[in-house]
């Protein structure tokens, strides 16, 4: 894997090793931990407290399923960072970060500049989202 990490978030990444889901449950100490597609992300709920990364990972551009595992932490109030890796496109960034990825590790270089141009492409969007951007339509009803 390229070691590049784009951040969305000014903070540090967290340098933890992520453990596999399986392992997840038989290391109590583990504060990272990497979702492979098809592995049920509701599973660490009970645990996010102690959770600093979660890697999703997206072997092919085309599986989705770590988007709603993305969103299922983030709506039960996961705050670490949460980072795409794997097969991860310039196209996708502005989405996943809709999603609450905050972090991104593509198996291919994406260029910084074009990585921001990706986030600002869409400044409103009509989806309710998990980054804190209001939807149009909330807008529109706020008065």
């Amino acid at each position: 894997m390229v070691e590049q990490t784009l951040r969305y978030r000014n903070d540090e990444p967290v340098n933890d090793p992520a453990v596999t889901f399986a392992a997840f449950a038989d290391q109590s100490n583990a504060t990272a931990v990497r979702i492979e597609p098809g592995e049920d992300a509701r599973v660490l709920l009970p645990h996010l407290d102690r959770l600093a990364l979660v890697e999703v990972n997206f072997p092919t551009y085309g599986d989705g399923r770590g988007y709603s595992a993305a969103r299922i932490l983030r709506e039960h109030g996961y705050a670490g960072e949460l980072r795409a890796v794997g097969d991860v496109l310039l196209d996708q960034l502005s989405h996943m970060r809709r999603c609450g990825f905050d972090s991104f590790a593509p198996q291919q270089p994406i260029a910084a500049e074009a990585a921001e141009k990706a986030f600002a492409t869409w400044p409103d969007v009509y989806q309710k989202t998990v980054d804190g951007r209001p939807a149009i339509w909330a807008k529109r009803h706020s008065a």
